[in-house]
């Protein structure tokens, strides 16, 4: 069993106990629920923005904790403060350290976040617009066609972007009407190597009126420069703030070397 069908496996697990504690018309009276959400696609294409959606995580499956301790306030601030575009924010608590709380405290920065989550289910879907996200993330690895047109119609009923992430050319039927943006993820979910030259591969074959974006080892602004030439406007970066003694300051340093460049 791979790492992606271990967490998957957990992911079924964790929902029966989650949906038995929270009903989804409890989910509904949430004080966030009612809100209008930001445009993570605007926010991405807005003259002038860096593009980068900015990530919160404690650890990672391959390299456990990363920032065990790490203060999600004040890094959220920090990013958003040197011009995030956008907020990731994992909320799997048993392979990435993350918690619902960690969206609802970052909450407080008045530009989109997407809830980084393993959505296989509605309930899912429901939950993060409950706890003040702006966009979701659907995982073509985990979820047939079909599963990512219910559950992207789900968010869009709710006033929710959709982020689709893919690793190959087998998922590109995965890209519906609901998706607004693609993103190529460099690292293989099954194996966890990553590999940049996936986003560039992919790049061609992705419908025009999709943002794309690109996820993971972006580690330097040369690396941003070769995929916004290939079309790209988005672009993840989480390991490389979060593995630092002070990311919100390794963002800054980042950003200044973007604009420089």
């Amino acid at each position: 069993m791979n790492i992606l069908d271990k967490i998957i496996e957990h992911k079924h697990e964790e929902l029966e106990v989650r949906k038995s504690m929270v009903s989804e018309l409890e989910l509904t009276q949430s004080a966030y629920f009612d809100r209008p959400c930001l445009s993570l696609a605007q926010s991405l294409l807005a003259p002038g923005a860096t593009g980068i959606i900015a990530e919160f995580k404690r650890k990672s499956p391959s390299k456990g904790y990363i920032n065990q301790h790490a203060d999600v306030l004040g890094i959220t601030r920090a990013y958003t403060a040197h011009g995030a575009s956008g907020l990731s924010i994992l909320t799997d608590h048993e392979f990435f350290g993350g918690s619902t709380e960690d969206i609802v405290a970052a909450r407080e920065n008045q530009i989109p976040i997407l809830r980084k989550e393993f959505m296989i289910e509605i309930y899912q879907v429901i939950a993060a617009k409950a706890m003040g996200a702006d966009v979701i993330l659907l995982i073509a690895a985990c979820l047939s066609p079909a599963e990512v047109r219910l559950l992207s119609a789900t968010a869009k009923e709710l006033g929710m972007e959709v982020l689709l992430e893919i690793h190959d050319e087998t998922e590109l039927d995965h890209i519906c009407d609901g998706v607004d943006m693609v993103g190529i993820n460099n690292r293989n979910l099954k194996t966890f190597e990553v590999d940049i030259n996936h986003s560039l591969r992919l790049a061609e074959k992705i419908p025009a009126e999709k943002i794309k974006v690109a996820e993971s080892g972006i580690t330097s602004a040369d690396t941003i420069k070769l995929f916004s030439d290939c079309g790209f406007k988005g672009f993840l970066i989480g390991e490389h703030f979060m593995k630092t003694r002070d990311p919100g300051d390794s963002f800054r340093l980042f950003v200044e070397s973007l604009r420089r460049s």
